[in-house]
C-alpha cells in the first residue's frame, strides 16, 4: 500500500463526513422499510424450503414475491432465479408487453448496449423489430428529459410502452433520480393515461426513499446481483408493478396458462430472503465507496460524475480518464485488490452484447456481480471507468487505494 496514497484517502474521507452521515440516515429507513415488509408477509424458517421439477405449491417463492413487492411499493412482483440477468428481465418484459405494430418510445436516448439486438437497433431475427414492433427513442437534453418532443411524439402517435432507464449505462449523462421520475411520470399521464411506463431500475433500488413505483410508473425491472440481492443472491432478477402486467410477464417467462405458478427454486429461497435483508446495508456501503472514490479522484484531477456532494440515484461512479492506458490500469488495480482472481489481469475484449472492445474487473464471489465492488469500461474515448458496489466499506477504500497507487506508481 502507497502511504502517500493512504494519507490522502483518509483526508479525503474527513472530507466527506456529511455525506456519509445522510447515507446513514437513508440505510436506516430502508432497512425498517426492508423489515416490515419480513414481518407484514409473516417470513418464517419454512419459507426457505425448496422445490423441484415444475415448482407447484412453492410457498418460499410466493411469500419472496409479496416481501419484494412491498418493498419496492409494487402491488404485485415476479422474482426469479431464472431470469438470467436484468437484460433477460427487461427482455421478457417487452416480449410481455408489446405486440405487432406497438410503438416502444425510450425518452432517455439510446438504452444499454445488450438491449441493441432485443429491439433491433442492431439487427438480430430474434428483436422486437422483427416481430413488428416500432422502436422510437428521444435522447435527453442537458441531462433533462426533452418535454416538447415528448409531448409532440405521444399526441402523434399512440405508444404502447415508454421505457425509461434511471442508470446512465455506457452514456457520459447523468442517472435519473426518482424526482425527475415523478415530474415526467406526471407529464406523460396529462397526455397519455393508458401508455405503460416501464422503468429499467438497475444498479437504482434503495439509493433513495422513494421508488419509480412509489412516484406512478407501471413496472420496474433490476437485477438481483446489483443492489436487491445484497451480494447474496447467486442469480435472478425482478419485476414488479401493476398486477394484471406482472401476470403477463409471468406468462412470458414460463408459458400461458401456468405463468408464475411455475418454476423450481431449487433451494435459492433463502439467499433471496437472506440477500433482501442486507441490502440496505450494502447499498450504503456501495454509496459510500462512490463518494470517497468521487472525493478522491476529483482531489487527483480526474473528472468525476457525479461529484462527491451531488445527489445520487444509483451506486454507479464515473471516472473520465481521457487515456486508455489510465482506464485500464486503474481496472486491473481493483481486480488486484479483489478476494477472487486478485492474480488474474484484465484486459480489454469483445464482449457479447457490446460494439467496443470492454474492460472488467469483477473478482466477485458470484460471476458478474455489481454489488461486489466491480469496475469496467468500454474502449473507447472520452476512456471512462464505470465503477459500483461493495460488499464493505472498508474493502472498497482498500481496493480504490490499489487502484489509484497502479495509476499513479
Amino acid at each position: 500500500m502507497d502511504n502517500k496514497i493512504y494519507k490522502l484517502v483518509n483526508e479525503c474521507e474527513k472530507e466527506v463526513k456529511e455525506q456519509f452521515d445522510e447515507i446513514n440516515i437513508l440505510c436506516e429507513k430502508n432497512s425498517l422499510k426492508v423489515l416490515n415488509a419480513f414481518r407484514n408477509n409473516n417470513v418464517s424458517e419454512a419459507h426457505f424450503s425448496s422445490s423441484t421439477g415444475y415448482g407447484y405449491n412453492d410457498i418460499g417463492r410466493e411469500v419472496i414475491e409479496k416481501v419484494f413487492a412491498e418493498v419496492l411499493d409494487g402491488e404485485d412482483a415476479i422474482v426469479r432465479s431464472q431470469f438470467i440477468s436484468g437484460s433477460h428481465a427487461l427482455t421478457v418484459a417487452f416480449f410481455a408487453f408489446l405486440r405487432p405494430n406497438d410503438i416502444l418510445l425510450s425518452i432517455t436516448g439510446k438504452p444499454y448496449d445488450t438491449l441493441d439486438e432485443v429491439i433491433g437497433i442492431k439487427e438480430n431475427a430474434s428483436s422486437l423489430k422483427s416481430f413488428g414492433v416500432r422502436y422510437e427513442q428521444i435522447d435527453l437534453i442537458d441531462n433533462e428529459f426533452d418535454y416538447d418532443k415528448i409531448e409532440k411524439f405521444l399526441n402523434n402517435n399512440k405508444v404502447k410502452v415508454i421505457e425509461i432507464q434511471r442508470s446512465k449505462g455506457y452514456s457520459t449523462r447523468k442517472s435519473i433520480d426518482v424526482y425527475k421520475l415523478e415530474n415526467v411520470i406526471k407529464f406523460i399521464r396529462n397526455i397519455d393515461k393508458e401508455v405503460i411506463i416501464m422503468i429499467d431500475n438497475c444498479y437504482c433500488e434503495l439509493t433513495e426513499e422513494k421508488t419509480p413505483l412509489t412516484v406512478g410508473a407501471d413496472i420496474i425491472v433490476g437485477s438481483l446481483i446489483k443492489n436487491l440481492g445484497g451480494g447474496i443472491a447467486p442469480n435472478g432478477a425482478y419485476i414488479a408493478g401493476k398486477k394484471d402486467l406482472i401476470t403477463l410477464a409471468a406468462e412470458r417467462l414460463t408459458l400461458p396458462g401456468e405463468g408464475r405458478e411455475v418454476g423450481p427454486t431449487l433451494g435459492i429461497n433463502k439467499s433471496l430472503l437472506q440477500g433482501l435483508f442486507l441490502a440496505p446495508s450494502v447499498v450504503a456501503n456501495s454509496l459510500k465507496v462512490a463518494v470517497l472514490t468521487s472525493k478522491v479522484l476529483e482531489r487527483l484531477g480526474y473528472d468525476v460524475e457525479p461529484k462527491y456532494s451531488e445527489h445520487r440515484c444509483d451506486i454507479v461512479q464515473n471516472i473520465i480518464f481521457h487515456d486508455k492506458e489510465k482506464l485500464i490500469k486503474y481496472c486491473q488495480g481493483i481486480q488486484n485488490a479483489s478476494p477472487i482472481d486478485s492474480n488474474v489481469l484484465p484486459i480489454p475484449w469483445d464482449m457479447p452484447g457490446y460494439s467496443d472492445q470492454v474492460i472488467m474487473a469483477a473478482g466477485t464471489f458470484i460471476q458478474g456481480s455489481s454489488i461486489e465492488l466491480s469496475c469496467d469500461g468500454p474502449i473507447r474515448e472520452p476512456y471512462i471507468s464505470y465503477q459500483q458496489g461493495s460488499l464493505t466499506y472498508e474493502y472498497g477504500k482498500l481496493a480504490i487505494i490499489n487502484a489509484i497507487s497502479n495509476i499513479l506508481n
